[in-house]
């Protein structure tokens, strides 16, 4: 499904933006990626934590002009907006809802078509490229986003078309489960921690930045701690797309080993993202849903933990 070429409008996301002459300052201590990294040609994953560290929200953050682009869950943009704007009172910061002024699209295997709009994009995971108004982000796995300015939908939407099949938004989620690329929804807001999600593993958490809210937490973990659960890859033969926040179990435990994550159909039935216990990934057997629930099997991840890496950034 998602190793052919294609394209889909990224409808499941929308953008939370942060314009003003403190957006940097304000949002370094808010986030848990290092703003001083994004430029003209690179973005960041990121996440946004309580201070206990739980994630509420999860993020693609891109820099413009005057401020911050942060593409997220759509269905948490207002309540990160909300709670954002309690803690700008003070900052030269003007935050807003901008989803209906953006579309995104994602492409696999579009390079060609970057190309004829003057997007010349490397190859090196979040990498980006400008020409104008249009934006074009470097995935992990080698895909990519085309940002643009809702007024250019129709037009962008056709010539796409063109030259790429549009495919459904489940191929797009198959590709971003492949890529291990966790994401925080409603259903799973402040329960993971981002070492849960992997995120650390993505460059999606500085430890070099200093503080921002449950950073103690975070670097803590990293440091000291011994994570028990985090993000893995699995494959299910259920009839029914297994839900975010859906429970997973395992004869090692008399209850819930953890939760899915993220869900896509595949060719042989469903793929997903979930956030386990460590012995009973290692254990092996696994139920979605209930203990006699479809059985799981444990797949790859198309990278490795190395805490000593993940501390340089």
């Amino acid at each position: 499904m998602a190793d052919t070429a294609f394209f889909c409008t990224l409808s499941h996301e929308g953008v939370l933006a942060i314009h003003g002459a403190d957006a940097s300052k304000f949002l370094q201590g808010q986030v848990t990626c290092n703003l001083n990294y994004l430029n003209e040609a690179t973005c960041s994953l990121g996440a946004r934590c309580t201070p206990k560290g739980r994630m509420q929200s999860s993020f693609r953050i891109v820099s413009v002009a005057d401020g911050y682009l942060l593409a997220m869950a759509r269905e948490l943009v207002a309540t990160q907006l909300a709670d954002l704007q309690k803690y700008a009172v003070f900052s030269k910061s003007k935050l807003a809802d901008e989803s209906a002024d953006w579309v995104r699209f994602g492409l696999s295997s579009g390079d060609a078509i970057l190309a004829s709009l003057g997007l010349d994009l490397p190859q090196a995971a979040d990498s980006l490229s400008r020409a104008g108004e249009l934006l074009a982000v470097r995935l992990s796995d080698g895909r990519a986003e085309l940002w643009a300015p809702a007024g250019d939908a129709p037009q962008l939407h056709t010539r796409l078309a063109e030259q790429l099949k549009e495919a459904p938004l489940n191929d797009w989620l198959l590709a971003q489960i492949r890529a291990g690329i966790g994401q925080v929804l409603p259903s799973t807001r402040e329960q993971y921690i981002p070492q849960m999600l992997n995120l650390q593993a993505l460059g999606g958490v500085s430890f070099k930045k200093g503080c921002y809210t449950g950073q103690e937490i975070v670097a803590r973990m990293q440091y000291l701690g011994k994570l028990k659960r985090r993000l893995y890859r699995l494959a299910s033969a259920s009839a029914q797309p297994p839900s975010p926040g859906l429970e997973l179990f395992s004869p090692v435990h008399g209850s819930s080993v953890g939760e899915v994550v993220l869900a896509a159909q595949s060719e042989q039935g469903y793929e997903l993202l979930a956030v386990l216990q460590e012995d009973a990934a290692t254990d092996g057997r696994l139920s979605l849903g209930s203990a006699d629930g479809p059985a799981l099997t444990l797949l790859d991840l198309p990278y490795t933990l190395d805490s000593a890496r993940e501390i340089q950034r």
